[in-house]
């Protein structure tokens, strides 16, 4: 467990994450974080679902029309 505490960042508000939570997300300073509604409460991810719903469709329309890509592709 972290302690986080909330500061003044403009006219809105932040925390820090200290270097051990950004190692153990896989981020740094730029990339962006998803604070995730679940059963458990709130979960901070660098894990984008809405990006993932997106790809689950690709890859569904990639198997459907594979044989029409691969000679798309030649």
């Amino acid at each position: 467990m972290v302690k986080l505490k909330v500061r003044k960042v403009g006219t809105s508000s932040g925390v820090l994450l200290p270097k051990e939570a950004l190692n153990h997300l896989g981020v740094e300073e730029g990339d962006t974080l998803f604070l995730v509604e679940s059963a458990a409460g709130y979960e901070l991810s660098s894990y984008d679902p809405e990006f993932e719903r997106q790809l689950e469709i690709a890859r569904k329309g990639m198997k459907a029309y594979r044989n029409t890509l691969r000679e798309l592709a030649k």
